[in-house]
Formats: structure tokens, C-alpha cells, sequence
């Protein structure tokens, strides 16, 4: 007995419902290359894009404050910038939206048959802010 198995083809077309192909994959280029920037602040690293919102640890800024990142990484976009360790004259400016303090996490701690027990509790601080500009 012999099995026929029909393979399906791959049609770029048939996913661009009518666009042109080309048209369609600079369209996606464009879409994914936005500018963006890694900073530094807090001890960790963010990758941003204007508009983003980011919880950071505290800074001591107000609602509404504009802060300034200068310990700026990496830029890309159309180029990619990096840094060693910082990249000479970027920063990223950024509104500062809300402060607060995160979940509670409760820390218990015990020792076995020593009848010794304590529970804690701790909130972190956090600042959230909305980036507004990426210069680099």
C-alpha cells in the first residue's frame, strides 16, 4: 500500500491579506525598533520606551516632579549606543506619577523545640514614574 501525505506550503501572502509583502515586513521593522534605553537606578536595570510607567525603588521626588536618569546604559533604535560603563551625554526624563509601598510579605521565623518564634512584617517603598523623553 502506498500512502500519499500532502504537505502544506508556506504563502506569505495568504498572512498579509491583500498587502504586499515588503510592505508588511517594514511596517513590523518599524513597529519593533522603537528608541528605548536601559537605565540604571536603585541598584537594578530597566529597559524603557517614552511612554512606559516603571516601579522603582524610592526617590526623593514629589507628585509631579520631573526627574532626570543619567546612568544610562544602552540607547537603540535605529542605532544602538552602548555604553562603557555609561554612554557619554544621554539621559532619560521622566514624571514622577505616585509613591507607595509595595504588598506586605511577612517574614516567621522559628526554632524547633526551643519554644522561639517571631513574625514580621515589611512593606517596600516604591516611586512609579512615567518616562516622557529619551535623549541621546
Amino acid at each position: 500500500m502506498a500512502s500519499t501525505a500532502t504537505t502544506a506550503r508556506f504563502e506569505p501572502e495568504s498572512l498579509c491579506k491583500g498587502r504586499s509583502v515588503s510592505a508588511s515586513l517594514s511596517k513590523n521593522y518599524k513597529e519593533v525598533h522603537n528608541m528605548y534605553a536601559v537605565i540604571t537606578t536603585g541598584g537594578k536595570q530597566y529597559k524603557v520606551s517614552e511612554g512606559d510607567a516603571i516601579y522603582v525603588e524610592k526617590l526623593d521626588a514629589n507628585e509631579g516632579d520631573k526627574v532626570t536618569f543619567d546612568q544610562v546604559v544602552m540607547v537603540g533604535g535605529d542605532s544602538v549606543k552602548v555604553g562603557a560603563p555609561l554612554v557619554d551625554g544621554a539621559s532619560v526624563t521622566a514624571t514622577v506619577e505616585k509613591q507607595g509601598r509595595q504588598k506586605k510579605i511577612t517574614i516567621f521565623r522559628y526554632k524547633p523545640k526551643k519554644g522561639s518564634r517571631s513574625k514580621k512584617g515589611h512593606r517596600q517603598p516604591y516611586t512609579k514614574v512615567v518616562i516622557d523623553s529619551i535623549k541621546a
